[in-house]
Parts: structure tokens; C-alpha cells; sequence
């Protein structure tokens, strides 16, 4: 072989390597971020389980969260791909253009917030927050709750110090008593309700006008790239609500389902039956109803995105929502079945 031949022979060899090394798409698995939070609800199964990385045939990194507006962050940023996160956080991240869409919505919640009083801080009802050292996660769904329910009780804000502290930091100043009362979800809401009690939840507040939602958000780009990974994810899922609906009295506090639960959310394990039952869980045809995807959900972000602004938490109010919300991955899903 000539100099020449060898030479175009390792030169290709060399260009072939770089081209490998340069291109993670070849003969590599996909890579998906995922951020989620220590609610209690039925997708904690399937994450504890693997499914979602059998589904989509990808190595998952999962990250914990402790509020949405920390997961938007994540995902504005780049670093997180899918994210789960409460109907504010949501609204102010459409209102402020991020390149997102919803893809499921977890469920309306009910009792799994709630405004809690400690004991011997003089809070009966909420007009009784006036003067008074109320703590929650900024831009949450909580935070949402907690405004709502001042305007409902003709309850000036500016009367309230609200102090902004992520649930693990509430529980702590509850407990210390440096905070009168919280607006918070669990683990924290159950560690504060024993040495407090409880003076609205959630569901008495989206009966007074506001309700609130969780949902899995996805970044645009990583959506439009990889299609069947958004599908599979939504897919599992919708299958773990379906199998808590179908027969949600088997999830009780000595099942494997309620266990995995607890050990991934921090929640008591006695706890966790009726912490699920603090949710309204649309089951995945129902996703794409107008009542969810299909519409009600882009007018529920809307609504939202004008109380924010109302309140001075986000500048503007778009004309129109509709970017934010698919029911392209839920459809396919149901297609796949």
C-alpha cells in the first residue's frame, strides 16, 4: 500500500471516529431530564417502577423539585426537558413566552393544599391573616390559592406579610413559630396540620372562583425532536391513572403502590390513600376533552395569567394561550393503545 493509501485510510478512519464522536445520535440512547415534585399522585408508581424508561427506551435523569416556579426555571434554562408544575407557575411562564406546552394535566386539586394555622396564633378564618406572618412558595399554585382567598375575604394583601419560603423551609419556620401560617402542599402540609389547623383548602377556594391544576409541561424543542418520547411519557402516565381509578380502594396504606408513593414523595405511608383522594384525576380520554386539553385548560391558564397580573406577578396578559396547551401526545397515545 502507498504512503498515499495509507494516509486517505487513516484519515477517513480518523474522520469516521470524529463523526462518531460527535454525533451522540449514533449507536447512543436518548437522554431525558425530567422534573418532578413530591406530590402524591399515581405517575410516582411508574417513575419508582422504570416504565417510563422501558417505554421510551431512554436513560432518564430525574430531578426533584420543590416548586414549580424552580422547575420552570430548570426548563427555561435548557436543563430540564419534561416538568411538572402547578397552573401558576404555568400561566406566568406562558404569559412571559417560554417555549413550553402543557402535554398532561395531573388533576384539579382539592384538599392536597391548604391554608394552616398554627395553634396559638389567633387565625380562625382567613380575614384573621391581616397583621399576621404568612409563608408560600412564590408564584405557586398555593400562592394563587392564598391571594384568591384574600380577594374572596376582602382582605387587603399589602395587610398580610407574605413571606416567600419553599416547603421544606415552611415546615422549619413552623416549626421554630417564627410563621403565624402556610399555604402548602405535602410532605410540609402534613408536617405543619400537627401543630395546626386547617382554615380553607384548595377546594373551597376553586369553589369561591379559583380553582388550580397540576400538569406536565415540555420544552417545545425537545417535543418537536423527539415526538414518541413525549407520547410514551404521556402514555405511562395515563395508564397509572387508570389503574388508581379503576380501583382506588386497593391502594391503601399497606399496598406496594401507596409504599413506592411514600418513599419518593417524603409523605407518611398512612397518609397517602387519602392525600390521593385530595386530587381530581382526569383519566387520559378525558384529556383531550374540552374540558381539559382541548380547551378548558387554555382558558384556565388564561384566567390565571389575569389574576397574576392583577396581583403585579406578571407584566402582560397574552391575547391568546392556545401555544401552551397540546393534546397532540395524549391523542397519539390513545391511538398507540
Amino acid at each position: 500500500m502507498s504512503t498515499i493509501s495509507r494516509r486517505i485510510l487513516l484519515l477517513s478512519s480518523a474522520a469516521l471516529a470524529g463523526a462518531a464522536f460527535l454525533s451522540p445520535a449514533l449507536g447512543e440512547d436518548l437522554k431525558i431530564t425530567i422534573g418532578y415534585q413530591t406530590v402524591v399522585e399515581p405517575s410516582k408508581v411508574p417513575q419508582a417502577d422504570g416504565a417510563y424508561e422501558k417505554a421510551t427506551k431512554a436513560a432518564i435523569d430525574w430531578r426533584k423539585f420543590d416548586s414549580g416556579a424552580d422547575v420552570i426555571a430548570a426548563v427555561a434554562s435548557g436543563s430540564v426537558d419534561i416538568g411538572y408544575v402547578g397552573s401558576s407557575p404555568l400561566a406566568a411562564a406562558a404569559s412571559r413566552e417560554l417555549p413550553i406546552q402543557t402535554i398532561f394535566v395531573v388533576g384539579l386539586i382539592g384538599q392536597s393544599e391548604a391554608l394552616v394555622a398554627r395553634n396559638g396564633a389567633g387565625i380562625e378564618k382567613v380575614a384573621d391573616l391581616a397583621g399576621k406572618k404568612v409563608a408560600v412558595p412564590f408564584v405557586s399554585t398555593t400562592h394563587y390559592s392564598l391571594l384568591a382567598a384574600l380577594k374572596h375575604e376582602n382582605v387587603d394583601p399589602k395587610s398580610v406579610e407574605i413571606l416567600n419560603l419553599r416547603p421544606p423551609e415552611i415546615a422549619a419556620a413552623f416549626a421554630r413559630g417564627d410563621i403565624d401560617a402556610a399555604y402548602v402542599w405535602d410532605p410540609a402540609l402534613g408536617q405543619i396540620k400537627t401543630s395546626g389547623k386547617i382554615v380553607v383548602d384548595s377546594s373551597q377556594v376553586a369553589a369561591w372562583g379559583a380553582p388550580t391544576f397540576d400538569a406536565w409541561i415540555v420544552r417545545t424543542d425537545f417535543a418537536e425532536k423527539n415526538p414518541e418520547a413525549a407520547r410514551d411519557f404521556v402514555k405511562v402516565t395515563g395508564a397509572s391513572y387508570a389503574e388508581y381509578l379503576a380501583k382506588p380502594d386497593t391502594w391503601s396504606a399497606t399496598s406496594p403502590q401507596a409504599e413506592k408513593i411514600a418513599k419518593l414523595t417524603g409523605a407518611k405511608l398512612e397518609e397517602v390513600p387519602e392525600l390521593l383522594k385530595g386530587y381530581v384525576f382526569p383519566t387520559l380520554e378525558e384529556q383531550a376533552s374540552d374540558k381539559f386539553l382541548g380547551g378548558g385548560t387554555v382558558k384556565a391558564i388564561a384566567a390565571a395569567s389575569a389574576f397574576l397580573k392583577e396581583q403585579g406577578k406578571v407584566d402582560a396578559v397574552l391575547p391568546d394561550y392556545s401555544k401552551y396547551v397540546t393534546s397532540k401526545y395524549v391523542t397519539e397515545a390513545q391511538a398507540s393503545n
